[in-house]
């Protein structure tokens, strides 16, 4: 027998519960009370053949709380006049979350629409939205609104999150529900408090108006003779990216690794130095516009992300070149190739020729499946004689 039992109607409304409609519903119609459940019951030869299962079967249906039956009539050609189940029916809110032992979260919920409707009326579509997730936050939701609050008195404020001064938050919380926080300042914020080019949990401070902490950028001189700092003839410095912006260096080739071994070890050079790389994103360096003025190097993994983070940095700087990144590198290290996890499969439009050849061979796998060659990998005497082709002497 498949007929409709108490676990499949408690299942039913489960999923209700975990798609967050039953909360909703104090918020928003939805669904619809009375709320018709799924019913499969006994046809007519099973009401006949298997009569007395079916008796069991109601009798299981009627002793269920919180559940309304309409009936329908049928004729039984012993037991003549009988009635079975034609639809089942939750009549309200209260008697689904009674059912499911909800009843806590349903009151706590209730609790954060009534606060949210005299607070912050305009928030209930989050809400709306999140339900379960506002349960879980109940305990932190006054904080939250009191960051709202704030926020409201205080467009774009221009300080760090640390001099927020809302009693009972600390910067740590703010931290820790910048997620949150940002679709909440979304819906009461004025469009022009919001940086809107900026998102996600990382650009939280500048799409509001916080001080972010500074970017910083770390490079190394590789010509001694540059005298950055006396008596260090190859430094290695770590600036905020608004002072290495404002660096007058008179470097004509700059060389841009991902690998910090690389970095620490690469050959000194005349007129060059070396900078430690930050994967994707480069709007901190492109404020350096000194650098247009420079023969760019970038020296990435051979793999598709290597040469998407090449395409990126060409965004900013459209001169760049890539070094150690072509397929003579790469087969000349045969026996050092590793594995790559989750390659890239969009198109890559800043490439050159020759590395949009060996961009489509990795990632089509008709070298070797899911191919990559770290940097780190590659024979320091390999590095040493491209650099020499490219003309840099050791000084």
């Amino acid at each position: 027998m498949n007929w409709t039992t108490a676990s499949d109607l408690k299942q039913q409304l489960s999923r209700l519960w975990e798609r967050g409609e039953l909360l909703r519903a104090q918020i928003q119609e939805t669904p619809a009370f009375p709320l018709r459940l799924s019913l499969k019951g006994p046809g007519s030869a099973e009401v006949t053949g298997q009569f007395e299962a079916v008796r069991r079967w109601i009798a299981l249906l009627v002793a269920i709380p919180h559940l309304r039956i309409e009936w329908r009539e049928v004729r039984h050609a012993v037991m003549g006049a009988q009635r079975l189940p034609q639809s089942l029916w939750i009549d309200s809110p209260e008697a689904a979350i009674a059912w499911l032992g909800k009843r806590r979260e349903y009151e706590c919920f209730a609790g954060l629409v009534a606060l949210t409707r005299s607070r912050q009326p305009s928030l209930l579509a989050w809400l709306a939205r999140r339900p379960l997730q506002a349960v879980e936050l109940a305990g932190k939701w006054p904080q939250l609104l009191d960051l709202v609050d704030w926020m409201q008195r205080h467009p774009r404020p221009g300080c760090h999150l640390r001099q927020v001064d809302v009693p009972g938050v600390h910067s740590k919380f703010i931290e820790t529900h910048r997620a949150v926080l940002a679709e909440l300042f979304d819906l009461v914020l004025p469009a022009e408090a919001i940086a809107g080019e900026r998102g996600g949990v990382a650009g939280f401070a500048a799409r509001y108006g916080f001080l972010d902490k500074p970017v910083r950028i770390r490079f190394r001189l590789l010509d001694a003779r540059l005298g950055l700092l006396p008596g260090t003839p190859q430094p290695d410095v770590t600036l905020d990216a608004d002072s290495f912006a404002r660096l007058a260096i008179p470097v004509r080739r700059v060389f841009i690794t991902e690998n910090e071994t690389n970095f620490l070890a690469f050959p000194a050079l005349p007129d060059s130095l070396a900078i430690f790389g930050a994967g994707y994103g480069w709007d901190a360096l492109a404020q350096a516009r000194w650098l247009a003025g420079c023969t760019l190097h970038y020296w990435g993994d051979i793999d598709t992300h290597g040469f998407a983070i090449l395409d990126q940095l060409r965004g900013r700087f459209a001169h760049v070149e890539s070094f150690l990144m072509d397929r003579q590198t790469l087969l000349a290290h045969r026996a050092l190739w590793g594995e790559e996890e989750r390659p890239v499969r969009h198109d890559l439009p800043r490439l050159a020729a020759d590395e949009r050849a060996l961009f489509d061979e990795l990632r089509d796998n008709r070298i070797r499946r899911s191919l990559r060659l770290e940097q780190e990998r590659i024979g320091f005497q390999w590095v040493q004689a491209a650099l020499a082709r490219l003309g840099g002497d050791g000084c």
